[in-house]
């Protein structure tokens, strides 16, 4: 007889379904379709599209074109470069559809890094509004400061995707870190740490939660099942901002989660076409991977006991529970935000069935996967 639990439809705090401007790379019926397959039925999709959604008329585009998904349910980032974005922020939030601000303390996919007065201005009108503020934490100096050393090492040499680890450092984002914690500080404002990385950031976030402050982090699946050492398997695939760290960090990740510290596991899907990964310089591929539909298998393997990641041991016993991975991946994301997602019983999960993940077999319109050919175990139906 089969192992069989049940499952609230778990949240994906953060996700970029790519629509609009980007849909071929993915769009909101094909990325929803892989959520779902995933067991995910809730998403905060990210600001980070073409137009951006930095204004009221883009932010009500997207929502409009969400009402045509029924089966996920799609909440919205608002995004801010600029001062003005905040005063556009301030007529959307109190929308159901809108989930919080996202401010990029650098420029990554999308180029929305913004500068110190926005964001300044952010955490002061999120504090106002009891708005969740949540940053992609990198230190811009400290990113070109360490993308000219790796580019004046690599002059005339074939560049080598690993070295993008290299181009954005941990100190990178530790200092960006530190500069929020600095603001909410000040301010009184609830912040939230998108795709966490290293060991010294959650650090950062534990001693904060001892003093009391309103904060929260994620840790991304590609963080907790792939390392620098992963390079030499699958290059470009394995490239993403915040990069691939160390063993040693990743380490630190799934002790962050037994401990407490981390608050939520969120994927940061990011399709993009194999033809735009598979760039002639690797460093000039765009980062990203896809993982909504993936997390939960791989969550799974890991509460079974198994290690999915097929290349090599880790210096590592992860543990994680199911209790841990409803807590992680829908109570503290249905919290945090204030989703009001439903805690009734959304998918069944046989836990005895082990399959093998292929791309061409996932539903995100971009067909690959940083997980090609990994064993993992828990197949996903939807009641």
């Amino acid at each position: 007889m089969s192992n069989i639990i049940q499952f609230p439809g778990l949240i994906d705090c953060h996700v970029h379904f790519r629509e609009p401007g980007y849909e071929h790379k993915g769009d909101m019926a094909s990325e929803s379709k892989a959520a779902m397959s995933g067991g995910v039925f809730t998403v905060c999709e990210m600001p980070n599209t073409n137009p951006p959604t930095t204004s009221k008329e883009a932010f009500e585009d997207k929502v409009r074109r969400a009402e045509k998904i029924s089966d996920v349910d799609i909440r919205f980032f608002f995004g801010a470069t600029e001062m003005e974005h905040l005063e556009a922020f301030k007529q959307v939030w109190g929308s159901p559809k809108c989930c919080g601000l996202k401010i990029f303390f650098d420029h990554s996919t999308g180029d929305q890094g913004a500068n110190r007065e926005t964001i300044e201005a952010a955490f002061k009108l999120c504090a106002e509004l009891k708005a969740p503020l949540v940053a992609h934490c990198e230190d811009p100096k400290i990113n070109a400061e360490a993308q000219h050393i790796v580019q004046d090492h690599i002059q005339g040499k074939t560049p080598d995707v690993s070295f993008h680890s290299l181009m954005r450092p941990c100190a990178s984002e530790v200092a960006a870190i530190t500069q929020a914690i600095d603001l909410m500080r000040q301010h009184g404002t609830q912040f939230h740490v998108a795709h966490l990385s290293t060991s010294q950031g959650l650090d950062l976030v534990r001693q904060a939660k001892k003093e009391g402050l309103p904060i929260t982090c994620e840790v991304a699946p590609h963080h907790l099942f792939l390392s620098t050492a992963d390079y030499a398997t699958i290059g470009v695939l394995g490239k993403m901002n915040p990069p691939l760290r160390t063993p040693e960090e990743q380490k630190a990740l799934w002790e962050g989660i037994a401990d407490g510290t981390v608050d939520c596991i969120a994927t940061d899907h990011a399709p993009h076409s194999l033809d735009e990964k598979q760039a002639e310089n690797p460093l000039e591929a765009p980062s990203g991977v896809p993982g909504v539909e993936t997390m939960l298998p791989l969550l799974l393997t890991v509460a079974a006991g198994h290690w999915p990641n097929p290349s090599g041991t880790i210096n590592h016993q992860p543990s994680i529970n199911h209790d841990d991975i409803v807590r992680l991946c829908f109570t503290n994301p249905n919290r945090s935000f204030v989703l009001g997602a439903s805690d009734e019983p959304r998918i069944t999960i046989d836990l005895d069935d082990e399959w093998v993940i292929n791309g061409s077999d996932l539903h995100s319109k971009c067909g690959w996967t940083p997980y090609e050919g990994w064993k993992v175990r828990g197949s996903v139906t939807v009641l």
